[in-house]
């Protein structure tokens, strides 16, 4: 039985994390007292004595954390923004190639992908990877999330009975184009430049799309649109987390995507669409799921060499 503990486990993600692991009796989980949730060590005892840490932190803490670790057999798995470019941090993304997947299950250090980003980097990784979108290609993104991927405040502020009206409507944000997503956007595809990113939440609690429109004529290859989608019907083939949809799914959906469709599922479906001069890549999951606490169970079941599904809603 593998001894899992949660640092962080009152958040968004680390109470999901709870929720997943109820019905399993493969896991023990250590419990830290409450007391002591911010006592270093009382925490670095913790960490050490788990097979499994979950770091569900902010980056400074998430940081201060991993280094409390003197157990060389714990395995670290962070779903802070701190470790996802650093070196000897496993990207926890595995259908993007057999070499992730297997720096996950041999890791000891595993950096869980951020929510926007896991959409974006499941639709341009794939591009850049089979030479059909140029890296210095300038990249841009349209994304809408749930409220609950802001976190306890802004869930606290959308869910206030006597809330502001404006919190009824659409809320665009990261103006500056200082998202800190971007980091990883821009380095795991393999990208010259940052993307132009539009992130907005809304009066909704979870899923998310995630958009990314292309000129044909600017792609290397320029393929015709049934050439894309089989193209990522190819790249993941045999995958269980990540599903393209069918070449009439939009149609069939009225021509609209709703982008809590997702919504409590633990996978992802990727859309191509468009005409023969510009496409619309789109990808549609949850942000507690396959864009948080669902990616760090399947990247503990990898590690823990069991069926990565385990204890996770998928197709």
């Amino acid at each position: 039985m593998a001894k899992v503990f949660i640092d962080g486990s009152e958040g968004t993600t680390g109470l999901r994390i709870f929720e997943r692991f109820e019905s399993r009796d493969d896991i023990e989980i250590l419990k830290i007292p409450r007391e002591s949730r911010k006592d270093p060590e009382v925490i670095r005892k913790y960490i050490n004595e788990s097979d499994i840490t979950f770091l569900c932190l902010p980056d400074d803490a998430a940081r201060e954390a991993a280094e409390l670790c003197d157990n060389e057999s714990t395995v670290i798995i962070d779903a802070s923004t701190a470790h996802r470019t650093e070196p000897g941090w496993a990207y926890g993304f595995p259908e993007l190639s057999e070499a992730h997947r297997q720096a996950i299950a041999e890791g000891k250090r595993i950096a869980v992908p951020g929510c926007y980003a896991s959409g974006f980097i499941s639709l341009v990784y794939p591009l850049v990877k089979g030479g059909i979108l140029p890296q210095d290609y300038p990249v841009s993104c349209f994304a809408v999330s749930g409220y609950s991927g802001g976190g306890k405040k802004l869930i606290a502020q959308y869910e206030d009975k006597e809330r502001e009206s404006k919190y009824s409507s659409a809320r665009l944000y990261a103006w500056t184009q200082s998202h800190k997503h971007l980091k990883e956007m821009k380095k795991i595809p393999g990208l010259v430049r940052e993307p132009l990113f539009s992130p907005l939440t809304t009066d909704y609690h979870s899923g998310m799309v995630v958009q990314v429109p292309l000129y044909r004529d600017l792609l290397t290859t320029r393929p015709s649109l049934e050439e894309l989608r089989a193209y990522f019907h190819d790249f993941y083939k045999g995958s269980r987390f990540v599903h393209i949809a069918e070449d009439s799914a939009i149609d069939d959906k009225g021509n609209v995507i709703f982008s809590s469709e997702m919504a409590g599922r633990d996978d992802m479906v990727i859309y191509v669409a468009g005409n023969e001069e510009r496409f619309v890549l789109a990808s549609s999951f949850d942000n507690l799921g396959k864009g948080a606490s669902g990616a760090a169970v399947q990247c503990m079941n990898i590690v823990l060499g069991i069926d990565e599904a385990t204890g996770l809603n998928i197709i």
